[in-house]
């Protein structure tokens, strides 16, 4: 049975953060935070919502960005994270397909993404202490 998330109303979430009702709506209409709703059209905040809120506070509070900034910032980290997302799962494929084909010794050498050459081991002595 899946467990269902906990939701915020506006009022909790204006009060949590001591924010205005209103500051929420902005930061809505602005396209900054997606509340769900209620069938009775009510803002239902999850705790995804409230880590960006605070992450959209810190922003605008600590570093004075103003909300065309937050936008752009918001804008950027989650195409960080999708380019996250889509490097894992190629890293996870290529590791599946070296796993499924083993190669040994130089074969595997040269079919890496970065070829190396194997060059000799040569043992160095050091003087002997005097």
């Amino acid at each position: 049975m899946r467990k269902k998330s906990m939701t915020y109303t506006i009022g909790v979430v204006a009060e949590t953060y001591g924010l205005h009702q209103q500051t929420l709506r902005l930061y809505e209409r602005e396209g900054l935070l997606k509340p769900s709703r209620s069938k009775g059209n009510t803002r239902l905040y999850t705790d995804e919502d409230l880590v960006r809120l605070e992450t959209i506070l810190s922003l605008t509070r600590d570093l004075g960005v103003n909300l065309a900034g937050v936008g752009i910032i918001l804008d950027m980290l989650e195409r960080m994270d999708q380019m996250q997302r889509d490097f894992e799962q190629i890293l996870a494929a290529l590791r599946e397909h070296m796993a499924a084909e083993p190669v040994l010794g130089h074969e595997r050498a040269s079919l890496a993404l970065v070829p190396r050459r194997v060059a000799p081991i040569i043992a160095v002595r050091r003087p002997a202490d005097e």
